[in-house]
């Protein structure tokens, strides 16, 4: 993992040191491999110039302000997000707060203000259908011609598709996540899907069972198929642990009916309540079933780490990424 890597506002002056880079333009939600070919060729000029690689993201996703009525699910918050362009091995992540005033900025305003006044960049890469400014007004015909009036290079990346010659997109890996397809989600991901939260208290029943749990409240669009997973969980210390998760909403016990996900963590005895910790995802194991009594509920818990044990015992790192990530 990259320790010097920084995450940064927009509306802050950019450190001396990271002006005059490289700069991956786009919100990147899923650090997907479509994602990853647009940030792989902008790490690679970087390094043929030997200036820092730079991501510029939107802070909250464009989505949730001009349709805040329709719930997305943020597959890699900015934590998250973070971690995974530092493992790529980026020096920074600058946010972007996005408005509806940013949003009505000119594109020219845009260049001059963000690319130019705010970064000082020398070259910029995004995909090839990459719109931004007013009305995205702006293209990769005016992100071309900006950058020859500014002196900055331009690369657009074509989009990029899977073995099956599909687009790898975000909205494709968050329809394999909500029928909890968490195996074909990592393949578009490049790494096993993940979440970073912090572990809160819980009504202690699992711990009764002999299954004591650390709990974790996703937020509410997080809309991951509910049921049983086989999942890796990584302390804030690094340390890390196999385990079987729940993950459901009770909205008996909750509030709001807020996602919980519940990880019995293999092995591991202690304290982990306030720790913010991360859960990646190895494989859907059953959705959730009502037993007759706490024997047969004990019963195919035991069941259910034997089979989680099972898998993890086999796996191995998809990428690099996913070897920072989960391994």
């Amino acid at each position: 993992m990259n320790q010097a890597f920084q995450r940064l506002s927009a509306v802050a002056p950019l450190p001396a040191h990271l002006r005059g880079g490289v700069v991956a333009i786009g919100n990147f939600d899923g650090v997907h491999r479509g994602h990853q070919s647009v940030l792989e060729r902008a790490l690679s000029e970087a390094t043929r110039n030997g200036v820092p690689a730079l991501v510029l993201t939107f802070e909250p996703h464009p989505r949730k302000v001009f349709r805040p009525q329709v719930p997305l699910f943020v597959l890699t918050p900015p934590p998250m997000k973070a971690r995974l362009l530092a493992g790529l091995g980026f020096a920074a992540l600058v946010e972007q707060p996005f408005t509806r005033d940013f949003a009505s900025l000119s594109p020219e305003a845009f260049v001059t203000d963000v690319l130019e006044k705010n970064l000082g960049i020398r070259h910029a890469v995004t995909g090839f259908d990459f719109h931004f400014g007013k009305d995205r007004q702006g293209g990769p015909a005016f992100l071309m011609a900006a950058g020859e009036r500014h002196g900055f290079g331009v690369t657009l990346v074509d989009a990029f598709r899977d073995e099956g010659a599909e687009v790898v997109s975000s909205s494709r890996i968050r329809d394999l996540l909500a029928e909890g397809k968490v195996e074909e989600a990592a393949g578009l991901l490049g790494y096993r899907f993940t979440i970073e939260t912090e572990v809160i208290g819980g009504q202690r029943l699992g711990r009764t069972l002999g299954f004591p749990t650390a709990n974790m409240r996703l937020s509410p669009e997080a809309a991951l198929k509910e049921g049983i997973y086989a999942v890796r969980f990584r302390r804030a210390d690094g340390a890390l642990h196999d385990g079987v998760a729940s993950f459901g909403r009770r909205p008996t016990v909750d509030d709001n009916g807020a996602p919980l996900l519940e990880t019995y963590v293999f092995d591991f005895s202690g304290d982990l309540y306030g720790e913010t910790c991360q859960v990646s995802f190895f494989g859907f194991l059953r959705p959730e079933l009502k037993f007759d009594g706490l024997d047969a509920l004990v019963a195919q818990m035991k069941k259910d780490e034997a089979e989680a044990r099972a898998l993890l015992k086999g796996v191995r790192p998809l990428s690099q990424l996913d070897a920072e990530i989960a391994f």
